[in-house]
């Protein structure tokens, strides 16, 4: 097992990239590059009636370990969040954010056994509504009050890009700050919509968008790469002042 974990964010858009083709092995052969521990995926297909499988098909390709979050049925597909991991998963739990009427929301809550502490990653896709987005910040921040970790790590589509918005600013006042990386749209990225926030602050080492001519085609987001410390006390480099 890894003292460093790296982990990464995406949204895959159901495997459908910028020319409007259906091609999944294009996800598969990112994924693979990145070589990630842990990534969250949002807008994946889980399990159709006719068998087939995408979230599996993934696990297999990466050689990861599936945590499925579905949320939604479109057409015969369970559709939502989801997990792959190298670590060994200790506990999950799914929270419910849905708002309303408006399209079901959630977050997978898992715990990892790294070499040297307790990882918790909460992976997550936010609404599109901005009231939507704030009721479910605030549903977030309530089951972070609990950390029963040595790092936390909140990572995924937030939808929220607005830096004097309540759920930026709540959420830096929980996290401290994250760094401010443009991942959408995946061609021209203009948005931050993809982040990953860490606590304590000094056990998120590094953090990038990955951009190449592949993965600018694969999907409409960049994936988000981050380096962090399973256990922010063994910690030993300086680390830089990220700022919003």
């Amino acid at each position: 097992m890894k003292q460093v974990a790296r982990l990464c964010t995406y949204n895959v858009h159901a495997c459908v990239g910028r020319d409007g083709r259906y091609r999944p092995e294009r996800i598969a052969e990112v994924l693979a590059g990145i070589d990630a521990d842990i990534v969250a995926l949002q807008e994946v297909e889980i399990r159709g009636d006719d068998g087939s499988d995408l979230l599996e098909s993934l696990a297999q390709h990466t050689g990861l370990a599936p945590v499925a979050g579905p949320v939604l049925l479109r057409g015969q597909y369970r559709f939502g969040n989801a997990l792959l991991a190298r670590f060994p998963v200790k506990k999950v739990i799914r929270h419910d954010l849905s708002w309303s009427n408006r399209e079901p929301r959630d977050v997978i809550d898992a715990f990892f056994e790294c070499d040297n502490g307790i990882l918790r990653v909460m992976a997550t896709h936010l609404g599109l509504r901005p009231i939507e987005r704030r009721e479910q910040v605030l549903k977030l921040l309530a089951h972070l009050e609990a950390r029963h970790a040595d790092a936390v790590v909140l990572m995924g589509d937030l939808n929220e890009w607005l830096l004097w918005g309540r759920p930026l600013r709540w959420l830096r006042r929980h996290f401290t700050a994250t760094p401010d990386i443009r991942t959408f749209p995946a061609r021209k990225p203009l948005f931050p919509l993809d982040q990953i926030w860490v606590e304590p602050g000094r056990a998120l080492l590094s953090m990038e968008a990955v951009r190449s001519p592949a993965i600018v085609e694969a999907s409409d987001h960049l994936p988000l790469v981050a380096e962090v410390a399973c256990n922010p006390d063994s910690v030993t480099q300086p680390q830089p002042i990220w700022s919003r």
